[in-house]
């Protein structure tokens, strides 16, 4: 896809400098640029770095010396990153799915697509299912008996889509996602020995033969508008009532749903995040990679949590957490400070205990 310097700065809504007919065929990083490429250089360090490449045109932030880089052209906007944003969408061509149903696709013939949609090569669409309008499904997708699809979403190859889920609008979905899937949830005719940890916080009790039999999920899933699920990322249907997520909500590759879990709107779970059963997540919450939520607890709106954090008990509304068991971020710092400070401490006090020995060596 080829712009003019002119075409991408309206469509950023950006100040644009200089020459605004430069034909730009795509996008680099400041020394790999070249005469057709826009130079990505939002920061005085990565601008330092245009005269190693050959860009005639780059974005820069606001107030930068364009001339001074020896540009023909600078698009210049307030807050790069966010720009970032648009130029990608605008220069993405997107996946290879051609219009129309393909021939290899099997769709049941009670299924309701709607206009404009396009269906890839070994997809199979199910009894009952509604497609909504302008939909793009890639290859070798599964959207099970029964569930709804809102018009305008992007469902890349080998996505799962299983019985009883109900998505909204331009919905995301990456590869290998599966959403729909049972729910791990399973009991013992006694109480397990499980159960007897958690009543005795993990005294040792004698414990018989036990088996698991498996409470099946009922309850479906239920996604709002706007939602991105990750490659690998899974989803467990509700028990007996549905398994949500939130308008605007992300979910980064390989983050686990458990059953019954509802997450709020406008939500971000970076990669690895696992949020066991019927645990609840508010509001624009963000969970760094590797987090984990324990089941049937709560996280507040505005939560956010570092990396690797572990939430075993109820985390307060606005709340920076760190750390496995979760504490407030400060709080954490000031204890691994306090760590790495131990090994001196025990050898000032192995000095002090020699300084006031006697000389028989009693104290």
């Amino acid at each position: 896809m080829r712009y003019t310097t002119g075409e991408i700065a309206e469509g950023l809504g950006a100040a644009l400098f200089g020459a605004p007919n430069l034909t730009i065929s795509g996008v680099a990083e400041p020394a790999d640029a070249g005469p057709d490429d826009l130079a990505i250089a939002m920061k005085p360090e990565f601008a330092a770095r245009l005269s190693d490449g050959k860009a005639r045109a780059a974005i820069l932030w606001d107030g930068a010396d364009w001339l001074a880089f020896g540009l023909d052209c600078a698009i210049m906007v307030p807050r790069p990153r966010y720009a970032l944003s648009g130029l990608t969408r605008l220069m993405d061509p997107g996946p290879d799915i051609a219009s129309g149903i393909h021939a290899a696709a099997v769709v049941d013939p009670s299924a309701v697509i709607g206009e404009d949609v396009s269906i890839g090569p070994f997809t199979v669409i199910g009894a009952g299912v509604r497609i909504g309008a302008g939909c793009r499904i890639s290859s070798h997708v599964v959207i099970a008996r029964g569930s709804e699809v809102g018009e305008g979403a992007l469902i890349h190859c080998g996505v799962r889509i299983m019985e009883r889920v109900r998505i909204g609008k331009r919905l995301i979905c990456h590869p290998n996602a599966v959403v729909g899937s049972d729910g791990f949830s399973f009991v013992t005719p006694e109480k397990s020995s499980a159960e007897r940890a958690r009543e005795t916080l993990g005294v040792a009790v004698e414990q018989g033969d036990q088996s698991w039999t498996r409470i099946h999920s009922l309850g479906g899933v239920e996604i709002g508008d706007d939602v991105e699920i990750g490659a690998g990322s899974t989803i467990d249907a509700g028990t007996i009532r549905a398994t949500r997520v939130g308008r605007g909500t992300k979910l980064d590759n390989l983050v686990h749903l458990g059953h019954n879990v509802v997450v709020g709107e406008n939500t971000l779970l970076c990669g690895q995040v696992g949020v066991a059963g019927s645990a609840r997540v508010g509001n624009r919450v963000v969970l760094g990679g590797q987090c984990g939520v324990s089941d049937n607890i709560f996280v507040g709106d505005d939560v956010v949590a570092g990396g690797a954090t572990k939430m075993f008990t109820n985390v307060p509304a606005g709340r920076v957490v760190l750390g496995s068991p979760a504490i407030k971020m400060d709080q954490h710092i000031e204890l691994t400070k306090g760590l790495r400070r131990l090994p001196r401490l025990f050898r000032d006090v192995a000095d002090i205990k020699k300084a006031v020995q006697k000389p028989d060596g009693s104290d």
